[in-house]
């Protein structure tokens, strides 16, 4: 194993690709910067402080907010086709999304669990990854930082962090709109308007909307699905009473109306009785019809389309103090969010598996947080995080063709949390310089109240289950930053990483599968080189190994009275492997940056897949992850008249891997596929404020699923993604 980490780490020097990750900015996209012959300084603030991010030893996937139309990331699950070995999948196609960066993940349909990957926007850490999933729009940068996170971020991770960083306000008055059509009927837009109110009161109003683009029909009568209907408002006060002091109000509010993209069969239906409906030879085509008395239950209309009804909205105050010495920041936040989400997992107008969900989350956070200012060779930031969280969510399940009848799960969810955390530095040298960092985390996670059972007819399963789990988890950081000479920077890193534990909210008729699972802990070590090679070439690469104790996956438990009961279980396992990146200007006008991960790991404790015949004992086989991820653009600009053209193209790779863990079947093992968009725009020459693009996504139509899955009896089932698409933007800003 260690020989085949070394021999990755070769290929990946050697291989030297990306500007979507980590190390730089994607900014191939960028007409300015794409017109002249240099690498840029790319910004971050990874680590609380404005610095280049090729001085931050850290593994970091950066992408500016010009290079997100190019890519077609509209949210935050197509940073897949971006960012190496960051996966994004949602579950069962539905708005609940499983975040794996580097092998690191977690699987599941209901909302109540963390995330291993977090995810925040301007340093406001999201509670649960069903508040991810709104528009992007008006951002300034996206910053994906690999390896656990904690000594410095609010919320502790072992995978990692996406870190959104929106427009902020100025004071000069500036304006912008872009409007985007294309196959389907798909028309989006987003705009702002941004400036001085009075004096030393700044403020910005944005918005983004996405609206039809459904591509799809019902196999039964031919009506469409997927049409989206998205709006999004933000608006900013950022007042500056002295020069010491700043304080930034967000207020935003969200409303997402959309069709789902539905599931397709992959196998003849049912699987093992007679074939009622062939399985799906299209992508387009897939299958859903209402059971009236699960719709007059739910409370929609027996001719509703699966689709989402939910809103989020939320207030945030950024303040930031200079006492001369030290830096004092605040960030309180408020967020609440509705989800009612239909959809039909078994793809057909069969009642054997159609979920309604109906989630209530309430979360409430304050970091403080104090930092050194000066600029002599020692360094610090140290503070607190107090979250406290709400989840009140029922889901329904129609289970009538399968089961004979409608189940209903109900639950509360109560979490409250406060860590403690610091980082120290010390320069040496121009050439050395150490980090040490440490948190310590206290947690208690409630389960309220929890009732599974048929509710039509009635039999109840389990009624008012409450467990609660406490952690006080450590976790830390150390690491080293070696500058050879101008331009590179060497660096090693050990850090610890820990994920609260939880509970399996599934329905079920076994109460034991409600019993909590342990909090996870993962040890990395990291070695990095960071290296602007000539003014026109920048290399970077990171080699990891990764140590993951009680890893939290799905599988089953043995229980004297119930038999088998599937819930999430913990094992230990190891990961190990890389990304690389380079980007190169070599002619004026020409951008070329590429990216490449490798990741691989196997379990090393006992685990017993008990679903085999006979049971399969998992210690020492691989685990169920894609090893290879690769993309990246080339862009060329040249003037024609007193205009310039830009066309370019991106494009990825995204190798086989299968959904689940445990379960010996390749059935749902999503083969590898690639994907590749292309952009052609004109600017006036000068740099003037439009900007008329026409592009093509999956410009090679190319057949692929990002999901493969299967729900109790029901057939196995994929959701395919979105087929060739060609449109038009326009973007005007002053």
């Amino acid at each position: 194993m260690k020989a085949r980490l070394f021999g990755s780490a070769l290929v990946i020097g050697a291989c030297a690709l990306s500007a979507g990750s980590p190390g730089f900015a994607d900014t191939a996209t960028d007409q300015n910067s794409a017109a002249g012959n240099g690498l840029e300084e790319v910004v971050v603030t990874a680590q609380r402080r404005e610095e280049s991010v090729q001085s931050v030893g850290i593994a970091i996937a950066v992408l500016q907010g010009d290079t997100l139309a190019a890519k077609s990331i509209t949210y935050v699950n197509d940073l897949q086709n971006a960012a190496p070995s960051l996966q994004v999948e949602p579950a069962f196609g539905s708005s609940q999304p499983q975040f794996r960066l580097r092998g690191v993940g977690f699987i599941d349909y209901t909302s109540n669990n963390a995330s291993p990957v977090g995810v925040s926007i301007d340093d406001v850490a999201l509670a649960l990854p069903i508040q991810t999933q709104g528009l992007l729009f008006d951002i300034d940068r996206v910053e994906v930082l690999y390896g656990p996170q904690g000594t410095l971020y609010g919320r502790n991770t072992t995978g990692g962090e996406i870190n959104f960083v929106t427009n902020r306000p100025t004071a000069d008055p500036h304006t912008g709109v872009t409007f985007e059509y294309g196959s389907f009927n798909a028309f989006s837009s987003e705009g702002f308007v941004s400036g001085s109110i009075v004096d030393g009161l700044k403020g910005r109003l944005s918005y983004g909307t996405e609206q039809g683009g459904g591509w799809q029909y019902n196999r039964l009568n031919g009506d469409s699905l997927g049409d989206k209907d998205k709006i999004a408002l933000r608006g900013q006060l950022e007042f500056d009473p002295t020069e010491a002091s700043n304080f930034r109000l967000t207020g935003y509010w969200s409303q997402d109306k959309s069709e789902e993209i539905g599931l397709r069969l992959l196998d003849h239906y049912p699987v093992g009785g007679a074939t009622l409906i062939p399985a799906d030879s299209s992508r387009y085509a897939t299958g859903w019809q209402l059971n009236p008395t699960f719709a007059n239950l739910i409370g929609i209309s027996p001719d509703s389309k699966p689709g989402l009804d939910d809103s989020n909205e939320g207030v945030a105050l950024d303040a930031n103090i200079d006492l001369g010495i030290a830096k004092v920041t605040s960030i309180t936040a408020y967020n609440k969010m509705i989800r009612r989400e239909y959809t039909d997992w078994d793809a057909t107008q069969y009642d054997n598996s159609d979920e309604y969900f109906r989630s209530y989350l309430n979360v409430i956070s304050q970091e403080l947080r104090v930092a050194s200012t000066g600029t002599g060779p020692f360094t610090w930031v140290g503070g607190v995080f107090y979250s406290d969280q709400r989840l009140d969510e029922n889901f329904y399940s129609d289970l009538s063709g399968s089961y004979g009848g409608i189940a209903l799960t109900d639950y509360q969810q109560n979490a409250n949390s406060i860590g403690e955390f610091g980082q120290v530095s010390y320069r040496f040298n121009d050439a050395l310089k150490v980090t040490l960092g440490a948190r310590e985390d206290h947690e208690t996670r409630e389960l309220v109240n929890l009732t599974s059972g048929f509710i039509e007819p009635v039999v109840p399963f389990n009624t008012d289950i409450n467990h609660s789990i406490t952690s006080n988890l450590p976790s830390g950081k150390f690491e080293v930053d070696y500058t050879p000479l101008a331009g590179t920077l060497v660096y090693g890193s050990v850090s610890r990483g820990v994920k609260s534990g939880g509970f399996t909210a599934h329905n079920t008729v076994a109460a034991p599968a409600a019993d909590p699972f342990e909090p996870e802990k993962l040890t990395a070590y990291e070695v990095g080189v960071k290296s602007d090679v000539t003014p026109t070439l920048r290399i970077d690469a990171a080699i990891f190994d990764y140590r993951y104790r009680d890893q939290q996956i799905l599988g089953t438990i043995y229980d004297p009275v119930y038999g088998l009961i599937g819930r999430f279980v913990n094992a230990n396992s190891r990961l190990n492997g890389g990304e690389a990146q380079l980007e190169w200007r070599p002619l004026r006008g020409l951008s070329i940056s590429q990216y490449y991960g490798f990741v691989e790991g196997y379990y090393t404790s006992n685990l017993i897949d008990n679903t085999a015949q006979p049971p399969v004992n998992y210690d020492g086989r691989p685990e169920s992850i894609p090893k290879n991820t690769y993309g990246g653009d080339v862009s060329y600009s040249w003037d024609v008249a007193a205009h310039r053209l830009t066309a370019d193209t991106n494009y990825s790779f995204h190798d086989t891997y299968s959904q689940f863990f445990l379960l010996g079947s390749n059935a749902f093992t999503i083969p590898d596929y690639w994907l590749a968009n292309a952009n052609l725009s004109l600017t006036p020459g000068s740099g003037g404020p439009w900007t008329l693009t026409l592009w093509g996504r999956n410009i090679f139509n190319r057949n692929y699923d990002v999901t493969r899955n299967f729900f109790l009896a029901s057939a196995n089932v994929a959701q395919s993604g979105e087929p060739a698409t060609f449109g038009v933007r326009f973007s005007y800003r002053h």
